[in-house]
């Protein structure tokens, strides 16, 4: 299997992310430019945090035009794994590849530290190696983290089990203590209905080694590269 890292103008995450697959899940994995449209053979595509092209107008506004982004939507829709982290979610959501939009968060502030988040549903490639209702601990770093979607979207996405990452206290308990960011109904990270797209706020790529104060990022990359083995053999 092999693992594409997309590099976007103002990307930062995106040796985090190649350094927790190639040092610590220990697959192949390559950096995308944005401008290519090639996405060289990769099985599943990580779309990294920072701040593309600036922020500028809104997050993920611009590199949602990126040329790389026409080939992502169409692996995307041929069933192939795309994960957006941070700043790649908020680009997975600007495409239309994810329902809702992120904003400002509610106490205007950037905010970076270690927040829970709990596993809603392991029926995912993302998700599949957790446990229903893991708490993992894992580090955000976002200034426009807020999710929201009208209320038949909210709706939709808890019929079709959608929301696959929510904020929570450390307990496991659903209150605003353990929302950093406001976001509706405490959603930290969702999917598409086909389950092969998905997108979270947290940095599950800064929490893969216990000198980062939490390895429980791993077990996301694990899932993927589970998923990716399973699919493989179901093929062969």
């Amino acid at each position: 299997m092999k693992f594409g890292v997309v590099v976007f103008p103002g990307s930062n995450c995106d040796h985090d992310a190649f350094y927790a697959l190639a040092n610590v899940v220990h697959k192949p994995v390559e950096f995308i430019w944005h401008q290519s449209t090639d996405l060289a053979g990769c099985d599943a595509i990580i779309l990294p945090g920072g701040f593309a092209y600036g922020d500028y107008l809104r997050t993920g506004a611009i590199a949602r035009f990126s040329p790389v982004m026409k080939s992502v939507e169409k692996f995307a829709k041929s069933g192939g794994l795309v994960f957006g982290i941070c700043n790649g979610f908020q680009i997975l959501l600007e495409a239309g590849l994810l329902p809702g939009a992120v904003m400002r968060n509610k106490g205007l502030r950037y905010i970076c530290r270690h927040v829970n988040i709990r596993i809603e549903q392991t029926d995912t490639p993302f998700t599949s190696a957790a446990k229903q209702g893991q708490i993992l601990r894992i580090p955000i770093a976002h200034n426009d983290g807020n999710y929201h979607v009208d209320e038949t979207e909210l709706a939709d996405l808890e019929k079709n089990r959608q929301i696959i990452f929510r904020y929570t206290t450390a307990d496991g308990t659903d209150d605003a203590a353990g929302n950093p960011n406001g976001s509706m109904h405490n959603v930290a990270g969702v999917c598409n209905r086909e389950r092969n797209v998905a997108g979270l706020m947290p940095h599950p790529e800064r929490a893969v080694e216990p000198a980062l104060d939490s390895a429980d990022g791993l077990v996301i990359f694990k899932s993927l590269v589970e998923s990716l083995a399973g699919a493989a053999k179901a093929t062969a």
